[in-house]
């Protein structure tokens, strides 16, 4: 079987979010169970000289951008064994960072049409499958469906389309059919392409594709609702027959307190008495008190509204007022950031936050703080969640997306469980369930129970994988 995986953003070359983790572990866990799956993205000017010099220049090309013919230059680079395209046009791409410009309408609608091109300069590569992945992409099985369905390496392939977040979708005017796309105002319809009075990206791969996937199985449930839908929500019950929910995994190898280099001391589930060390470590980094009876709760992440962050903002006083200790890391809304740097500064024996992005300190967090929490508006998979289980770090969750497939919340009377969970979005709800948690932490058996299930707990990209390859093999019937 071969699946051509494109994406708009992939570790260690570009990275905005999750997407970037996925793009390089599914395709990974992939190719080790035996699928030629190559990855093609674009050639972004802030991929490092490090990787920019092993790229091995394949093939030159046009592509048409409606009524423009642009260059394209498709280089390769295999990095660790997971063979790589890059799609190189510096005029759309050779800028710093990777979407919020004026023309990225343009930018992705090129890059669809150039992976579309690309797959004739590739070596003996017919896929079976061509994988895309949120809207930059959405428009690909369009292509694929009534423009390229001819061409002998697309005699018979298939076209799967994960939303990663559908809040996303690239809306742009309905002159960019024929101006960038290069297709007629046929598809300008309410069954087509057409959404509120624009041309959707999201809803192109969602009508074109296949088989729709997102990235958890509640998620793929919540998305067909009003209040989750974005709009879309008809159309996605209307294609409930192609969509499906398959969990993001991530990778128990290079998360792994027991190899982190970046934490104070490093442990496994046999040694996790020594997330005491990490604590205390924790505390001392950051300025608090030093004391290993006292929780310490920690989030890492977007200060954003999705990320519930008003719940918290809400209570924060309340929250501050238990014996505990809360410790932030993130960056992103200034308004979320100015509120978390006072509070830290009106209890600086209580609270710590760091506005800014620091990867040694967010493993120094999951491997330090007791408590993980995630309030979510709402979270198509969420990944800290279940890094946090790994680090023996109990999550505190609402009940969303995600969150709700991967958290089981503790149930006293069977002592089931690998975390806390609550259901609506209500700051007092959320307040209620901390509280709940750390009365069980004070309880030192229970919690102990509750850290080695969370430890145990596994959603690895090994087994997420094979659901992948199911669908695939489905497809290919």
């Amino acid at each position: 079987m071969k699946v051509l995986f494109v994406t708009t953003e992939i570790r260690p070359f570009s990275k905005t979010g999750g997407l970037a983790d996925v793009s390089l572990e599914l395709p990974t866990a992939l190719r080790e169970a035996g699928i030629d799956v190559r990855v093609i993205t674009p050639k972004y000017g802030d991929i490092s000289e490090e990787y920019r010099s092993r790229m091995i220049p394949l093939s030159s090309f046009g592509v048409s951008v409606g009524w423009r013919n642009q260059y394209c230059g498709l280089e390769f680079l295999s990095y660790e064994g997971l063979p790589v395209y890059f799609v190189d046009n510096e005029y759309y791409f050779k800028r710093p960072g990777c979407y919020g410009f004026y023309d990225d309408g343009e930018r992705f609608a090129y890059f669809s049409r150039a992976v579309m091109e690309s797959v004739a300069h590739m070596d003996d590569f017919y896929p079976d499958i061509i994988h895309c992945n949120d809207w930059q992409t959405g428009v690909i099985p369009v292509y694929l469906r009534d423009v390229y369905y001819s061409r002998p390496e697309f005699k018979k392939t298939a076209a799967v389309f994960t939303i990663h977040n559908l809040k996303y979708q690239g809306v742009f005017a309905p002159s960019v059919l024929e101006d960038l796309l290069g297709l007629n105002y046929g598809y300008y319809n309410d069954e087509k392409l057409k959404f509120r009075d624009g041309v959707s990206f999201m809803k192109a791969g969602i009508v074109f594709a296949d088989r729709i996937v997102t990235v958890s199985e509640t998620y793929a449930k919540e998305i067909t609702t009003p209040y989750y839908g974005e709009g879309l929500d008809g159309l996605l019950s209307a294609k409930s027959f192609k969509l499906c929910g398959i969990t993001n995994g991530i990778d128990y190898t290079k998360n792994d307190p027991a190899t982190d280099p970046d934490i104070y001391k490093n442990y496994d589930i046999g040694t996790r008495r020594d997330k005491t060390v990490n604590k205390l470590m924790l505390q001392k980094e950051l300025g608090l008190p030093q004391n290993e009876s006292v929780p310490v709760i920690g989030m890492v992440t977007r200060m954003v509204k999705e990320k519930g962050l008003d719940l918290v903002t809400r209570v924060i006083e309340d929250i501050l007022k238990q014996d505990v200790q809360f410790v932030i890391l993130g960056t992103g809304d200034r308004d979320y950031m100015d509120f978390f740097e006072y509070y830290a500064s009106a209890y600086p024996g209580k609270l710590a936050a760091r506005t800014k992005f620091d990867s040694v300190l967010a493993s120094r967090i999951y491997a330090g703080a007791d408590m993980f929490l995630m309030p979510s508006m709402f979270e198509p998979c969420g990944l800290s969640q279940i890094i946090a289980m790994r680090f023996g770090t109990v999550p505190i969750v609402r009940e969303t997306g995600g969150l709700r497939d991967t958290v089981i919340p503790y149930n006293e009377y069977t002592g089931e469980g690998n975390g806390f969970s609550f259901a609506n979005f209500n700051a007092h709800e959320m307040l209620s369930i901390l509280r709940y948690a750390l009365e069980k932490y004070r309880e030192p058996k229970v919690w102990d129970g509750i850290v080695r299930a969370a430890m145990e707990t596994r959603v690895d990209w090994g087994t997420q994988s094979a659901k992948y390859i199911s669908l695939y093999n489905e497809l290919m019937i």
